[in-house]
């Protein structure tokens, strides 16, 4: 399942229990992340799932969208509820949204 930079933003003003996953690399994430969201490498993924809530959606992103799409397949497939975000940090910050 998909969802834009800005549906992303709208939903994180009215639901604090959602979680994002930034799957991308540390020195990407140095460059800035969604405030909020938590730092799981793609690679680092499958032995790091214990740390989310299979009960909480979660939003994968990356900087493009490529990668983000291989971490929600991975969620899905273990019971969690995914979506990606299509054209990943490059699309947020491009709107304008704010980072930390």
């Amino acid at each position: 399942m998909d969802m834009t930079p800005q549906q992303l933003a709208e939903r994180l003003k009215t639901e604090s229990t959602l979680q994002i996953v930034d799957v991308r690399e540390s020195a990407e994430v140095a460059e800035g992340m969604i405030p909020g969201a938590r730092h799981i490498a793609l690679g680092e993924l499958p032995g790091r799932l214990g740390e989310l809530d299979k009960t909480v959606p979660v939003v994968a992103v990356c900087r493009s969208g490529r990668r983000s799409a291989a971490a929600a397949d991975q969620l899905t497939a273990q019971g969690f509820t995914a979506y990606t975000m299509p054209g990943g940090m490059l699309d947020w910050t491009a709107a304008g949204l704010p980072t930390s």
